[in-house]
């Protein structure tokens, strides 16, 4: 039986209720499929597609059109889930209308349910805006790693008692912008806490702690396929690049001695090859 797919009302509906949810990623479909499968309520398209996908060092540099190609095939691959198309850098900080120019595109190509984006108080009259437009934005506040270079790095963020109330004052000032919901990324748990309990819409945690209303993993992170690459808020579900490597590493040494492929995997048909 097929899993009840979120709705944005849903998103309160379970914070009211005290309902746990959880958020993953996917870029292609393969992946979307497989999570599609899953218990997981939400996937991301997110712009850490640059470092997953394409090998780059940042998420600065994925184009819309970037962002476009493979949130499509992920739509497709996940019927039943809720899927959220992150807008990269330079997509939506120009002006407001950008943004909805931008949004208006991921939406009417891809069919995902929601955008989202980076930023706090200074975004949120673009947030007003989208949302006045008829966009369901999702906001994103923390450790935002579209602008990393300006916050001194991937650390974590709110650590001091001004970095905390400008934490709250960014989540206050995106819900009353219209976000029905927020992602908030590398905070201390106690700060996470707080902000969860401020708030009406839901907060979406990915190194945030316990008392969140939703926890958020990278896929490729959760299924330990990066090798020794490992934040510290990441917990290992499963070992998935081993596994791989060692059915690679079988089919190689069955390709080497000819134990593959055997009559099972071949066409056996006889057929008379004519003489030349």
């Amino acid at each position: 039986m097929a899993k009840q797919k979120m709705s944005i009302l849903d998103f309160r509906k379970y914070k009211e209720e005290g309902r746990k949810f959880s958020y993953v990623t996917a870029y292609d479909y393969t992946m979307a499929s497989i999570i599609n499968d899953s218990d997981v309520e939400v996937i991301l398209v997110g712009d850490s597609l640059a470092m997953i996908m394409l090998g780059k060092h940042t998420t600065v540099g994925v184009t819309l059109d970037d962002m476009i190609h493979h949130i499509k095939p992920v739509v497709l691959g996940a019927p039943d889930t809720f899927v959220i198309g992150d807008m990269p850098f330079g997509s939506y900080n120009v002006s407001p209308e950008q943004a909805i120019a931008s949004a208006n595109r991921m939406l009417m190509e891809t069919n995902c349910d929601c955008v989202k984006l980076e930023g706090g108080v200074n975004m949120a009259p673009t947030i007003e805006r989208m949302v006045k437009a008829g966009i369901p934005v999702m906001g994103h506040i923390g450790l935002t790693p579209q602008t990393t270079t300006s916050l001194g790095g991937f650390k974590v963020q709110g650590g001091t008692p001004e970095g905390a109330l400008k934490l709250i004052q960014d989540a206050k000032a995106i819900e009353a912008a219209g976000a029905f919901s927020i992602v908030v990324e590398c905070v201390p748990s106690v700060v996470a806490a707080a902000l969860t309990k401020a708030l009406t819409i839901p907060v979406l945690g990915i190194g945030a702690g316990p008392d969140v209303d939703c926890q958020v993993l990278v896929t490729q992170d959760l299924l330990n396929m990066y090798g020794d690459f490992k934040p510290k808020f990441v917990k290992h579900f499963a070992n998935i690049r081993k596994a791989m490597v060692d059915g690679l590493n079988l089919f190689h040494e069955e390709t080497l001695t000819g134990a593959f492929p055997t009559p099972e995997y071949s066409f056996n048909k006889k057929v008379e090859i004519p003489k030349e």
